[in-house]
């Protein structure tokens, strides 16, 4: 194998490789998967959990295009929830609690059933290059493998550093070692390299926890799931998480331990993840606020072990295990392990393209913590699109981008390669301009056709988005259509606390009523008639009930979103001048210059570009 030249290779497999090397390998290409230790492939290193706000509608953008993250995470789910119910629509996000050692198993069941798909258990220490283009990887052993293409999904291993209290050792993730060489090969190349850090709470043993002291959380009654497929069910049974805060007196003790803590201390040096932060920054920064919440999360379906979610600290371990001791319903706490802290490089993503290549190495992808991102998600999202980048440049085929308005991976991957990040980024729904049109429920609708067009979503998973989309058009022509009386819609108007109507009007208009559900007309005869002939299930009369009582606000951000695209439609020349155009700003001309934007859209979006620098960029354009 090592003689073969493979057309992609692929190194680490956290979430970011694994869908990396799922998506090469699954548009036909012979792809190579390494990693230092295959029993941890798609490892859960810090919370075991999926979705959350945005997080799940990247999710399911995932699965829409393809990609198998959904899946994984519907078969070893333990809780299933939908975020943000009591809001609107564009809000709605999933989330499930997960069996950590069944997700990394469930993944490399998967890897392991895929064609084209090699494995490797190494470290790689450098890349080879030759005439501004990758050939291929170097390992710790020596030994040499040539590829057309390189995706590097290194997570915090590249010289990542573990911090527990004054101690300190490398490390990429407590019990492996870290990765080195590849950090100074790619400076020596000319890329320019940060620090970043990030943390995860102490684990301990649930036998020791009193929950009847803690606030149950349990999962939704009626759960729902990730993947659009039908190769996954929503839970049958689920398992409860629950609720405790920390105190004064817990805050009191860790506050012993600051003169200890590498974060207080200096020898942290870079920057944690702003969203996330360690229970001694919570403490520091709010002062004011006497307790924080604790989410205590069950690791799985048998196991006793415990995610302590709030607690995050790198503080001493004497340290973290007294002040836990003092929270309510863990007074004979056992710790498995203590918190701790990692430092790992990163390379900022303004060096990279829309298709994450780099723009100094042909050839060569980054995916993932190597460009700065924070959490599973994002990086299995940004692995999925640089897999797909990587088959497709191996084709001589045209990149598969996706814009800001289709999707929240063209927001990700758009805001890091045009304003790049100096902290750990984090996806949230107000990152997005158009988060209307980029709803959990509608990822299949916007993503499959484009996916399916590329070799990448099966001929199945396309015929059931157009028998989706069939129906739930068909159905809101219905509501058009069809007219109910007076006498009908009046008692559901009265109780519902909405103006009565004095004749008979479409059910189109009754319905777009804010106070009006779908769950409310479900008994018009009319309505009950077309469920039962056309065998609607819960998918399609959610889908429909968005489509009519948001209509008029997805028009309004569609209109929107096409004045934003036909800005994208304005190509700037690669090696285009701007030092040429005198009535640009002297700081849009160097940020321009730098980031080298391959549209007028993306120019405007650069932090420090003025709309006048844009009417200037647009006049030279022609426009």
């Amino acid at each position: 194998m090592f003689n073969t030249e493979y057309d992609v290779i692929v190194v680490g497999a956290g979430h970011a490789g694994s869908e990396a090397a799922a998506s090469a390998a699954n548009l036909g290409c012979s792809t190579l998967l390494v990693t230092m230790n295959l029993q941890n492939i798609a490892q859960m290193s810090c919370n075991p959990a999926m979705g959350g706000i945005a997080k799940g509608q990247i999710v399911r953008e995932i699965d829409a295009l393809g990609g198998y993250s959904g899946i994984v995470s519907d078969r070893t789910a333990i809780q299933f929830k939908m975020l943000n119910k009591s809001k609107g629509p564009a809000m709605w996000s999933p989330r499930v609690q997960s069996d950590r050692m069944r997700f990394a198993e469930e993944w490399r069941l998967l890897l392991e059933q895929t064609p084209n798909l090699d494995f490797y258990q190494e470290m790689v220490s450098g890349l080879l290059v030759e005439n501004g283009k990758v050939c291929g990887i170097k390992t710790s052993l020596g030994i040499e493998v040539r590829s057309k293409t390189v995706v590097l999904t290194n997570g915090t291993f590249l010289n990542g550093l573990i911090h527990i209290g004054d101690k300190q050792f490398g490390g990429g993730r407590a019990g492996e070692r870290a990765a080195t060489g590849i950090t100074e090969e790619l400076i020596n190349f000319g890329f320019e390299a940060g620090r970043m850090k990030t943390g995860t709470p102490p684990r301990v043993d649930g036998r020791s926890l009193d929950y009847s002291k803690m606030t149950e959380q349990p999962g939704d009654e009626r759960p729902e799931k990730f993947s659009y497929t039908n190769l996954t069910k929503p839970l049958a049974e689920q398992r409860s998480c629950h609720m405790t805060y920390t105190s004064t007196e817990v805050h009191d003790l860790l506050r012993e331990g600051f003169d200890r803590s590498p974060m207080f201390n200096g020898r942290i040096k870079s920057i944690g993840p702003r969203y996330c932060p360690s229970i001694e920054d919570k403490i520091n920064r709010f002062a004011d606020k006497d307790r924080h919440q604790l989410f205590v999360e069950p690791e799985g379906w048998n196991t006793v072990e415990v995610y302590v979610n709030g607690f995050s600290t790198s503080l001493p371990e004497d340290v973290q295990f007294k002040a836990l001791r003092s929270v309510v319903g863990f007074e004979n706490v056992k710790f498995f392990r203590p918190g701790y802290a990692i430092e790992y490089d990163y390379f900022p993503p303004t060096q990279l393209t829309h298709t994450l290549e780099t723009k100094l190495i042909s050839g060569l992808f980054f995916a993932g913590q190597i460009n700065g991102t924070t959490g599973y998600e994002e990086a299995a999202s940004q692995g999925l699109m640089a897999g797909i980048n990587a088959a497709l440049k191996v084709k001589e085929q045209e990149p598969f981008i996706i814009k800001r308005s289709e999707a929240y991976i063209g927001v990700l991957i758009d805001d890091l390669i045009t304003k790049g990040t100096e902290e750990p980024y984090r996806m949230f729904t107000s990152r997005a301009e158009y988060r209307t049109l980029l709803r959990q429920d509608n990822a299949d609708f916007r993503l499959t056709p484009k996916s399916h067009e590329i070799g990448l979503a099966s001929d199945e998973r396309m015929k059931r988005m157009e028998e989706k989309e069939k129906k739930s058009s068909a159905f809101v022509q219905f509501f058009k259509d069809t007219s109910v009386s007076a006498e009908e819609a009046n008692p559901v108007l009265e109780s519902k606390n909405s103006s009565l109507v004095k004749q008979s009007g479409k059910m189109f208009k009754l319905f777009s009523r804010p106070q009006i559900e779908l769950k409310d007309i479900k008994n018009f005869e009319k309505v009950k008639a077309y469920i039962e002939e056309h065998n609607l299930d819960r998918e399609i009369l959610e889908q429909t009930e968005i489509q009519v009582k948001y209509s008029g606000y997805i028009e309004k951000e569609k209109n929107n979103a096409d004045k934003l695209n036909r800005l994208e439609e304005v190509k700037i020349p690669e090696n285009f001048d701007y030092t040429k155009l005198k009535s640009l700003s002297f700081e849009a001309c160097e940020k321009m210059s730098k980031i080298r934007p391959a549209t007028i859209s993306q120019a405007s979006r650069i932090s420090g570009v003025s709309p006048s620098d844009i009417s200037v960029l647009l006049v030279y354009m022609g426009r």
